[in-house]
C-alpha cells in the first residue's frame, strides 16, 4: 500500500513497455532536482523555468554517456502530481530505459508503485478520485465513445455534475435542519410538499444515473451483439461482413458453427462485441447441442440481437422460432434481419426485398406490418433486408445498431456511469434517499429523515474521494500501470 504522506522522489517509465523511438522516464517528488542533478550534463538546474525543455546528456557514474535526452521540467504545484516533476525523453531502447531508471534509483529515487504518480496528484489536490478513475479509463479507451466518456470524467465534468447534485441535497438537508431547530416550538418550518417535490426530483436524478450504468459498461467494454437464427441463415457470413475480415468459417453445410465466435470492432465510434452463435434447432448431436446452449446463454446477456431470417428457406417456421425467443428476452433490442434477398429469382425471397432487391432498405413501419403483421413487427426495434454475402444493407444495419446502442443515453452529451464503484455508491445513495422520501409521507420527524439524507450525501462524497479510506485508495490506484 502507498503511504498517503510520502513525498520522496519516485521514478518510473511512463511510456508503454517495449521498444520504440522515444521513451519517457518520469521523476517526481521532493529532492527530484538533486537526483537528476547527479547525472545531468546540460543547462544548470538552479532556477530552471517551469514548463521548459532542454537538450542534454545523462552520464553514468564512470562519466560515460548513457544517452542524449530532452529534459522537461514542471515546477510544483503546476505539474501532474503537484510536485516538482522531471520528464526525461530518451531513446526507446529497453536497455536504455532500464539503465536510466536504475541510475536514478542509485542516485536516491525510489521505483514508483503502480498508480503512485496519480495518487500523489489526488493527495495534492490536482484531481479528485472520480477524475483519477477517469484517467484509468482514458488510458484504456478503445473507441471514440469510451474516450469521450472517460475524457468527460477525467476533466471534471462528472465532478461538477455531482457537486450540483450535492448542493441540491444540502438544500434539502438544510430545510430539515431548520425544522429540527424549531422542534421544541412544534413548528413545521419546512413545507412538506416542497420537500416531497425536491426528494422526487433528486431521486429521479439518482435513479436515471444508476440506470445509465448498463449502457456505460457496454459502451466501455463493447456492446454485446448476438447474431442468431436457424442453421445456414448466413450468421457467419454476416459476422465476417461486420468485422471486415474472414473470422468465421462459411459453409453451405448447416451446423458448421458449433461454438461461440466472438470479436470486437469499432463502428461509427462505438465498440461492438459481435458474437456468432450455433444455429438454433433441435439436434441429437451432443457437440452441436452444447453450442446451442452456449448460444442461448449469450442471448440472455445480449444488448442487441440480430435475428437472421433466411428468406430462401421456410420463413414461417423460422419466424415462429424467433418470436418464441423474443418474448423471453425483454431487456435486449431486437432486429429482424431478412438475409439473402439478393436471390431475387426465388419467389419466397423476393417478397422480403424492397423496391430494388438487396439494397438494404428498411422494412420498418407499414412495410414490416404488411409483411409480418402489426403485432409481430412491433416486437422488433427494426426490420430490414440485407445480403450478407454481397454486402448489401450492411451500412444501414450498422447505423441502426449505433442508434440502438445509444437510444437511452448519448455518450457525447450525457453523464453516463461506467465504473462499478460509482454505480454501487449511487444505488446506495438512492436507497437512502428513497427511505427519506417514504418517511415524508408517513409523517416521521425531521431528525429521522435528515439521517437518510446525510447518508445519501455520504455516498456521493465517496465518489470524489471527499470521504475515503486507505484500503479504497489502494484498491483504485493499484489498477494503474507503473509510471502513471
Amino acid at each position: 500500500m502507498i503511504s498517503a504522506v510520502q513525498t520522496d522522489p519516485i521514478v518510473a517509465v511512463s511510456t508503454p513497455s517495449g521498444m520504440g523511438g522515444i521513451a519517457v522516464v518520469r521523476l517526481s517528488g521532493k529532492g527530484a532536482d538533486r537526483v537528476i542533478g547527479k547525472c545531468w550534463k546540460g543547462v544548470s538546474l538552479d532556477g530552471i523555468a517551469s514548463h521548459s525543455a532542454h537538450l542534454g546528456k545523462v552520464l553514468l557514474e564512470d562519466g560515460s554517456v548513457l544517452d542524449e535526452v530532452v529534459l522537461t521540467f514542471f515546477k510544483g504545484p503546476r505539474s501532474f502530481t503537484g510536485e516538482d516533476v522531471f520528464e526525461i525523453s530518451c531513446h526507446g531502447s529497453r536497455w536504455i530505459q532500464r539503465e536510466l531508471v536504475n541510475l536514478l534509483v542509485r542516485h536516491g529515487a525510489r521505483a514508483a508503485a503502480p498508480g503512485e504518480f496519480t495518487q500523489r496528484a489526488f493527495m495534492n489536490g490536482r484531481m479528485d478520485l472520480a477524475q483519477a478513475e477517469g484517467v484509468i479509463d482514458l488510458i484504456s479507451a478503445s473507441s471514440k465513445a469510451s474516450h469521450r466518456m472517460a475524457m468527460r470524467q477525467a476533466n471534471g465534468r462528472f465532478t461538477i455534475y455531482l457537486d450540483n447534485l450535492r448542493d441540491r441535497l444540502i438544500e434539502f438537508a438544510s430545510l430539515l435542519e431548520l425544522e429540527l431547530d424549531f422542534s421544541e416550538e412544534e413548528v413545521e418550518f419546512a413545507d412538506r410538499k416542497r420537500l416531497r417535490d425536491l426528494a422526487d426530483e433528486l431521486l429521479g436524478v439518482l435513479r436515471r444515473l444508476a440506470a445509465s450504468y448498463s449502457t456505460g459498461k457496454s459502451l466501455k467494454d463493447g456492446v454485446p451483439v448476438v447474431i442468431a437464427g436457424a442453421p445456414n441463415a448466413g450468421k457467419s457470413t454476416l459476422l465476417n461482413q461486420l468485422l471486415e475480415e474472414e473470422k468465421a468459417i462459411v459453409s453451405d453445410v448447416p451446423g458448421t458453427t458449433r461454438d461461440i465466435i466472438e470479436d470486437t470492432c469499432e463502428v461509427n465510434g462505438i465498440l461492438f462485441r459481435f458474437i456468432d452463435t450455433a444455429g438454433l434447432r433441435d439436434t441429437a448431436d451432443i457437440v452441436e447441442r452444447i453450442g446451442i446452449e452456449r448460444a442461448e446463454d449469450r442471448l440472455s446477456r445480449a444488448s442487441i440481437i440480430l435475428w437472421l431470417l433466411d428468406t430462401t428457406g421456410d420463413t414461417d417456421n423460422q419466424l415462429k422460432e424467433i418470436l418464441n425467443r423474443v418474448g423471453e428476452l425483454p431487456d435486449a433490442s431486437h432486429l429482424l434481419v431478412c438475409n439473402k434477398v439478393d436471390l431475387a429469382n426465388n419467389c419466397e425471397s423476393e417478397k422480403y426485398s424492397p423496391a430494388e432487391a438487396g439494397q438494404g432498405e428498411s422494412l420498418c413501419g407499414a412495410a414490416a406490418e404488411s409483411l409480418f403483421g402489426k403485432e409481430t413487427a412491433h416486437l422488433f426495434d427494426a426490420c430490414m433486408s440485407i445480403s450478407a454475402s454481397e454486402g448489401y444493407g450492411i451500412d444501414e444495419l450498422k447505423g441502426i445498431m449505433t442508434s440502438l446502442a445509444c437510444k437511452e443515453y448519448n455518450p457525447d452529451t450525457d453523464i453516463i456511469l461506467t465504473n462499478g464503484r460509482h454505480y454501487a455508491a449511487i444505488l446506495r445513495g438512492a436507497e437512502a434517499l428513497s427511505r427519506a422520501r417514504a418517511a415524508l409521507d408517513t409523517g416521521l420527524s425531521a431528525d429521522f429523515i435528515a439521517q437518510d439524507v446525510r447518508e445519501t450525501l455520504h455516498h456521493l462524497a465517496t465518489l470524489t474521494g471527499t470521504i475515503s479510506t486507505p484500503d479504497l485508495l489502494a484498491s483504485i490506484f493499484s489498477r494503474f500501470c507503473i509510471g502513471k
